[in-house]
């Protein structure tokens, strides 16, 4: 995702001299090739990202079109009152770039992962989250950031994320998008765990439980729609993701589900229970260790079918 990413705002920068790219004092070889080729548009504040947040805020007031990239945690955290009063609550036009979505960067332990960051940004007025699944997806997403003029929060992994679309699509802001369909189930997934979403769901197709698979590539604003309709036609839902339950993707959905009445369907959220992502190695091994896993995903599954299947019986 961040070559993606990268690949896309270097032909921003090169279309337009306002698209500025700062960086906390990380990144910086990935940045060689831009640094060299736009060198005033490039700016590296060292590891002061409030002051960072800040001085970003100023140079949209002054018509600058600033992308701040560092690593998740730190910046929607350490600099959470200069997003919250800087950017947010004076609309400027600043893209807030987190690397390291969910705990991609595994052996860096919990201090550099990004399980807390949907959670904090959702509450904030005037910001748009995107919280892209792929590569492709992570290059549409910054140019569809950049279209939109105000706070935006993208949310994105490593490098090492493989493609999950076959073919080109179209990338619309706060609109789901169906990557597999199904009648069974539902998992709602947002990220670059949809892989592991997908590949859960074919396994379970082998099962005979014919599963839908909807991924959020926008989680505000949530496209509400698509979470109904899958309420309606699979009446079993679950939310997944590398994030605490409390405030991600699962509680939105749980919201856009007891507001609209859908309260009979089947739901179940997957992500962390109340605590840090435990253990070390790579991110597989922390996706099992956490409960994450494409196994762990077709044994919730299974669970939930049966769950639907036995309230369904119950009624007659």
């Amino acid at each position: 995702m961040r070559n993606a990413y990268l690949t896309a705002l270097y032909a921003l920068a090169e279309n337009n001299p306002h698209v500025v790219a700062v960086v906390g004092d990380n990144g910086a070889i990935v940045y060689d090739q831009f640094r060299m080729d736009f060198p005033g548009q490039f700016m590296n504040f060292g590891i002061s990202e409030a002051n960072m947040v800040t001085a970003c805020a100023g140079l949209a007031s002054c018509g600058k079109i600033p992308f701040v990239y560092t690593i998740a945690p730190f910046l929607t955290m350490r600099a959470y009152e200069q997003v919250r009063n800087d950017v947010c609550m004076q609309n400027q036009n600043v893209k807030l770039v987190g690397t390291g979505a969910g705990f991609v960067y595994s052996s860096l332990g919990p201090t550099h992962h990004g399980t807390e960051d949907l959670a904090v940004m959702r509450v904030l007025p005037n910001i748009t989250i995107f919280s892209p699944a792929s590569p492709m997806e992570a290059q549409k997403a910054t140019l569809a950031a950049y279209a939109i003029h105000g706070p935006v929060y993208l949310r994105l992994g490593t490098n090492r994320e493989t493609e999950i679309y076959k073919e080109d699509y179209i990338f619309e802001p706060g609109k789901g998008i169906t990557l597999k369909e199904g009648n069974d189930l539902t998992i709602i997934v947002t990220g670059s765990i949809a892989r592991d979403a997908l590949e859960a769901a074919e396994g379970l197709d082998k099962m005979g439980i014919i599963t839908r698979v909807i991924n959020i590539h926008t989680i505000k604003p949530l496209d509400q729609e698509i979470i109904l309709r899958a309420a309606i036609e699979t009446g079993a839902i679950i939310s997944l993701e590398e994030h605490n339950l409390i405030g991600g993707l699962g509680t939105a959905v749980a919201e856009v589900l007891m507001e609209n009445g859908a309260n009979s369907v089947c739901f179940r959220r997957m992500g962390l229970i109340e605590s840090f992502a435990q253990g070390y190695g790579n991110h597989q091994d922390l996706k099992e260790i956490n409960a994450v896993s494409r196994k762990d995903i077709i044994r919730i599954a299974r669970e939930m079918f049966e769950s639907k299947i036995s309230s369904r019986l119950r009624r007659f």
